[in-house]
């Protein structure tokens, strides 16, 4: 995992936190929804996590005009067997980049909610299993709204990190332009796969010995309540939220090396975690309040287990 870190962070300057929370998640067996300005690495970033990794991996194109079979496939006759077969789609994949999701309609987008919720899709009425890991990214761009749709709630709620990708600071963009001038005169070799898939599932066993004090789960609920109470918010997070904190810190102390989580753990994943599950109430949204400052209030205001 250090190795598998260390090479992307090689890869993606200036991107270190998302990076790593990107790992968590698949750590975590959680699904990703990066958003960011074009341009930026996101569909990089993705692409190079599918290298590294040993697994087999898809990237598909949303557009207005999709369907949900083109997703998770359909079932054609054929005719020189005079017998009806199933087409399997590109969800059949054990990572899934589905790049500027918010471009395809409601009915697309929902073809997707049963194979991250379940990692399985239903096909005609037959229902088939996804393979293991199954790992789904999914990009969008945050400034742009004509021909696009707003993902609904229960979509999001799927998704266990919202990472939100920002321009590199200045040291970090000169960096990016002295490496891609060397690669433009350097002939481009592919890395080859660091982790596995037998690996990556022999890691995901280890969150099981990862150890959650009492405390933590106080720290952890609290936080979760709290949302509920605030005016400030017009839907607070779920217990789906709760467990979603919980796995992520439970991964991010594994990335960390250690076998017990910390409320420094908690307070890193918070953000990621919840940002995209809360809904601002309409007073707040008008004075250009984010739920990424709630969130930071309200941990301000929960006393930190020791």
């Amino acid at each position: 995992m250090e190795q598998l870190l260390a090479h992307m962070e090689k890869e993606l300057i200036g991107q270190r936190q998302n990076v790593r929370l990107l790992v968590a998640a698949l750590l975590a067996g959680g699904h990703v929804l990066l958003e960011g300005v074009p341009g930026i690495g996101k569909t990089k970033m993705v692409r190079t996590l599918s290298r590294l990794i040993g697994g087999e991996s898809k990237r598909v194109q949303f557009t207005p005009d999709m369907m949900p079979s083109d997703i998770i496939g359909h079932v054609v006759f054929n005719m020189q067997l005079n017998q009806f077969e199933t087409v399997k789609g590109p969800v059949f994949t054990q990572l899934l980049l589905a790049d500027e999701i918010n471009r395809t309609a409601p009915k697309t987008q929902a073809a997707l909610l049963e194979a991250m919720e379940e990692h399985q899709v239903t096909i005609q009425g037959t229902t088939y299993p996804l393979p293991e890991p199954f790992f789904v990214v999914a990009t969008q761009n945050p400034v742009e709204y004509e021909g696009t749709y707003v993902l609904p709630e229960a979509q999001l709620d799927r998704f266990l990190f919202k990472l939100n990708m920002q321009y590199p600071s200045y040291e970090h963009e000169r960096q990016i332009l002295q490496q891609h001038a060397v690669q433009l005169e350097a002939e481009e070799v592919l890395p080859a796969p660091i982790l596995s898939v037998a690996d990556l599932l022999q890691e995901r066993k280890k969150l099981k010995e990862v150890v959650v004090a009492e405390s933590i789960f106080d720290y952890i609920t609290t936080l979760i309540r709290k949302t509920r109470e605030t005016t400030r918010l017009q839907l607070g997070a779920s217990s789906r939220a709760g467990i979603a904190v919980l796995q992520a810190s439970k991964a991010w102390a594994l990335l960390d090396n250690r076998m017990y989580v910390t409320p420094d753990d908690v307070k890193t994943v918070a953000r990621p975690a919840l940002r995209h599950r809360l809904i601002l109430s309409p007073h707040v949204e008008l004075e250009g309040g984010t739920s990424d400052q709630i969130i930071d209030e309200t941990l301000a205001a929960i006393p930190v287990p020791r």
